[in-house]
C-alpha cells in the first residue's frame, strides 16, 4: 500500500528499522534473499532516516503496509517454522554493528564483548580470522556464520552455553568440529556454522572464559 506523502517524509524510529530488519531476515531464510543481498539492504535500512526511505528495501517482498507515523502497523512476512527455545537472557539480545568479517592476505580477530548478528558472513582468502564467542551476545537465539575459508584459516571459539551445529564441507580443506563434544542441555540458544573450506580449514571449539575484561 501506498503511503500518504507526508508519511512518507516523517522520520522513522528504531523500532521502525527493526520491524523492516526482521522481514529481511524471514526473507533470508525463505530463500527469498542470499546473504549478500541481506548484508546490502540491511546496510540500507539502517542508513534509512525516514518512512519513504524504508520502502524500496522491501517492495519487492511479500510484507503489508509500511509503518505509519499515525499508525505504525508491524512488518508481516511468510511464516517460517520456529521451534521455540527458552533463550539464555544473558547471552541473547543486542543489535550487531557488522555482518561481514573478512580477512584478506591478512589477519582480522574479534574478541570480547560484541553481538553476532543472527546471519553473519565470515570470508578468510589467504589469511585468517579469529571469532572469540565466549564474551559475546547473540542477536537472536538460532544464529548462522556462513564461512568460506580459500587458502586460509578460520577460528571459532564458543562458550558452554550455546549449541553448535558445524555444517561445512571442505574441498582438500575441512571443518574440525572439536565443539561437538560438549553440548550444552536442549533448550540452549544455537550457532550454527556452514560454508566452504577450499585449500583452507575451520576449526570450532570451545575453550573456559578468559580473564574479565
Amino acid at each position: 500500500m501506498e503511503q500518504p506523502s507526508d508519511d512518507k517524509a516523517m522520520r522513522a524510529s528504531d523500532a521502525d528499522r527493526e520491524q523492516v530488519a526482521e522481514v529481511l531476515r524471514a526473507a533470508a531464510g525463505d530463500g527469498r534473499l542470499t546473504l549478500a543481498e541481506l548484508q546490502d539492504r540491511l546496510e540500507a535500512l539502517y542508513a534509512a532516516r525516514t518512512y519513504g526511505e524504508l520502502e524500496p528495501v522491501v517492495s519487492d517482498l511479500p510484507v503489508s503496509t509500511l509503518p505509519s507515523a499515525d499508525e505504525p502497523a508491524p512488518f508481516q512476512a511468510s511464516p517460517t517454522p520456529v521451534t521455540a527455545r527458552a533463550a539464555s537472557p544473558d547471552r541473547v539480545g543486542g543489535t550487531p554493528t557488522t555482518w561481514v568479517a573478512k580477512a584478506v592476505f591478512g589477519g582480522i580477530a574479534r574478541r570480547g564483548q560484541w553481538v553476532v548478528p543472527s546471519q553473519m558472513r565470515v570470508k578468510a582468502v589467504f589469511g585468517g580470522a579469529e571469532l572469540d564467542l565466549r564474551e559475546a551476545r547473540l542477536e537472536t537465539d538460532d544464529v548462522v556464520m556462513d564461512v568460506k575459508a580459500v587458502f586460509g584459516g578460520v577460528n571459532i571459539i564458543l562458550p558452554d552455553d550455546v549449541i553448535a551445529v558445524v555444517e561445512g564441507t571442505g574441498m582438500f580443506g575441512g571443518f574440525d568440529d572439536q565443539a561437538a563434544t560438549r553440548q550444552p542441555p536442549p533448550g540452549s540458544p544455537v550457532v550454527r556454522i556452514t560454508g566452504k573450506a577450499v585449500f583452507g580449514g575451520v576449526s570450532v571449539q570451545r575453550k573456559p572464559p578468559g580473564p574479565p575484561r
